[in-house]
């Protein structure tokens, strides 16, 4: 017996999968040491990244739940929908990531299939979030708009969260900056191309005609500081700034889900909001996923569409509901 609770508690100890490294933020004086990426229970390793976007998956259910129960919706519909759109939404992640960034499968296909390491384009789960919701709508013969109003403020809220699931992966940073948010990342927890010892020929030869993202590469390199024996890199977090971004967004949208004036106005003002911050935030990313054989970011060119469309159609909507309200 003494063995097997030795043996049980031996396992049971969360430790790291990986060295852990520091992150630090010397303009804030955030200094975080001993950052690991993922733990062990019972031998099984545990992504940090894996927990943090179930974390963002519950919470999100349960803020539509709320808002649902508040404005007297079916509650049951929306733990239904949760349960498909969830499955749905991290495959259409994964398929969006997978067919702009297919040279990195290519070689290990099977990889594809291993989501511990992050590797999700949240563009992806968006887009068949929205349409799955759109899809069980119209099959509940549900008010489309009510429903999309209520369950795009769960989506939002598990974007904010799920973001810092690329901060313990050390991915989805911009530019080199000495600006006062720079993170400073340890060369050994990023991709192999922002650490000095390797040639500028592999980078290059890595990016080809897109010769903006070599650029930046390069200049993230050439700018690493040694501190304490460490080699870090000085980049934008771009994660950090859109969780925050869509914070903002969405206590702007709680407010207004107590005044919309039409139906669907919410979930246009969460695609123009997003869209927008998004476009910017996308221009600082060093990460980017681009349009086959060219050098435009897929998800800023996404981005500009999903802003000029939902402007144009919250202006349409607008304007029909206002006629109606006048001529009622």
């Amino acid at each position: 017996m003494g063995r097997l609770l030795a043996l049980l508690a031996q396992t049971a100890e969360v430790a790291e999968a990986s060295e852990k490294t520091d992150i630090l933020f010397p303009g804030l004086g955030i200094n975080l040491r001993n950052v690991g990426d993922s733990f062990y229970v019972f031998g099984f390793r545990i992504a940090y990244y894996g927990v943090t976007i179930g974390i963002a998956m519950v919470l999100g259910y349960l803020l539509a739940d709320l808002v649902a129960k508040k404005t007297g919706q079916n509650r049951e519909l929306y733990l239904d929908f949760t349960i498909i759109a969830v499955i749905l939404s991290v495959a259409g992640a994964r398929l969006y990531y997978v067919i702009f960034n297919w040279k990195q499968f290519a070689d290990h296909p099977l990889s594809v299939f291993n989501l511990r390491t992050g590797g999700l384009a949240i563009y992806g789960g968006v887009i068949v979030a929205v349409i799955t919701a759109l899809v069980f709508a119209k099959v509940k013969k549900l008010n489309r708009g009510q429903f999309l109003d209520t369950g795009v403020l769960g989506l939002i809220l598990g974007q904010i969260i799920g973001r810092w699931g690329n901060f313990f992966n050390r991915e989805a940073f911009g530019t080199y900056t000495t600006g006062r948010f720079r993170m400073l990342v340890d060369v050994k927890d990023v991709s192999s191309w922002f650490n000095p010892m390797t040639t500028e020929n592999v980078v290059q030869n890595e990016f080809g005609n897109r010769t903006e993202a070599c650029r930046r590469v390069l200049e993230i390199r050439n700018h690493t500081e040694v501190i304490d024996g460490a080699t870090y890199i000085s980049v934008h977090p771009t994660f950090l700034y859109e969780s925050v971004w869509n914070l903002a967004l969405l206590i702007f949208l709680l407010i207004r889900t107590k005044h919309k004036a039409f139906d669907g106005e919410i979930i246009l003002l969460y695609l123009f909001g997003y869209g927008l911050g998004r476009l910017w935030i996308e221009g600082l990313r060093t990460d980017q996923l681009f349009l086959f054989g060219t050098s435009i970011a897929v998800s800023q060119l996404l981005s500009g569409i999903l802003v000029i469309g939902s402007a144009v159609m919250y202006i349409h909507l607008y304007k029909k509901n206002r006629k109606k309200r006048l001529t009622a």
